[in-house]
């Protein structure tokens, strides 16, 4: 953690998202009627990591965390932790990721509460993943001091295994700030609290998924999804009204206006990793088309560009993988 004296009174700059939510939560009294209660934050937080094992984007010392917590009763709790469990497959399922390997981690031997609690915690995670139909292995003591949790590894195109999402099982955060609901026989009872990240780090996501596609990203997730490239001034104002209708449909699309060979610019695109390169020359202009060149595909010739600006179009809304 960063630590500051001000005043005689010691300050750290955050280093968790978890403690505000609970401060969220204890604003009002609330029922069990409201439970479960979900808050989602993208919350910045700073580590104080040695300079020795800074590695680019996997490991820096502020970072953003897709956080979620949710506030539950116990017998919600496998009911949770599965919603959690099928957003984090569909999440990894679009990005282009295989089935990740999921490790339970159970008590280690300096943990807070009593056995009682952890059996129920424990046992609650590992009925959710055997409900849930997918396998997965125990890692013994590996746990939280306050509470079991599940990872997430994710394979990369390489083969290198990345923990990425996590979920993990919290009963004792919520005695510490005295967080409670009205149940329904009118008692005050301690709600459960589940931390739930799926990209976890989206500073170290960006790393892997740059890794993953070796910068060769799929249409919905390129920054420049197609580059439009005039091949002479003549055919740029053909090519600026393409742009202008790729655009007016959610595309991102730019045009190379250089003074340059179309055989340079060609090569550009290509080492910029451009999903699309779409060539217009003055045959092109004159039968409103436009010459296809795919990333790594053959050329296609020149297709409407009506046809070409769905077919794109269509590919992003749909997140597809392929060209």
């Amino acid at each position: 953690m960063y630590f500051v004296e001000k005043e005689d009174r010691s300050f750290a700059v955050k280093p968790m998202n978890c403690p505000g939510a609970c401060i969220v939560y204890r604003t009002a009294m609330r029922s069990y009627k409201e439970l479960p209660l979900r808050l989602a934050e993208f919350g910045m937080v700073h580590r104080y990591e040695l300079s020795g094992v800074l590695h680019g984007l996997f490991r820096v010392r502020g970072f953003v965390q897709d956080d979620a917590h949710v506030y539950c009763t116990p017998d919600q709790i496998e009911a949770e932790v599965i919603d959690c469990l099928d957003m984090l497959e569909k999440v990894y399922k679009v990005l282009g990721f295989g089935v990740p390997e999921i490790k339970l981690s159970t008590r280690p031997p300096d943990r807070m509460g009593s056995d009682e609690i952890w059996d129920k915690a424990e046992g609650a995670l590992a009925g959710a993943l055997r409900n849930w139909g997918k396998s997965y292995r125990e890692a013994p003591q590996e746990g939280n001091f306050y509470g079991p949790k599940l990872d997430f590894d994710l394979t990369d195109s390489l083969g290198r295994k990345w923990q990425c999402g996590t979920i993990q099982l919290d009963f004792q955060m919520p005695e510490r700030f005295g967080l409670e609901y009205v149940g329904k026989d009118s008692g005050r009872h301690r709600p459960v609290m589940i931390h739930r990240a799926i990209l976890g780090s989206l500073d170290r996501m960006i790393g892997v998924l740059v890794e993953h596609y070796a910068g060769k990203f799929p249409v919905w997730l390129a920054p420049t999804q197609a580059l439009l490239l005039p091949v002479t001034d003549k055919t740029l104002p053909y090519a600026k009204d393409v742009e202008a209708r790729m655009r007016a449909v959610g595309l991102r699309v730019d045009v190379d206006e250089r003074n340059e060979k179309i055989g340079a610019k060609i090569r550009d695109g290509i080492g910029r990793r451009i999903p699309y390169l779409l060539v217009v020359g003055e045959r092109e202009a004159a039968a409103g088309t436009l010459s296809v060149r795919p990333r790594d595909g053959e050329d296609r010739g020149a297709l409407p560009a009506a046809e070409v600006i769905e077919d794109i179009r269509k590919r992003h809304a749909s997140r597809a993988l392929d060209l």
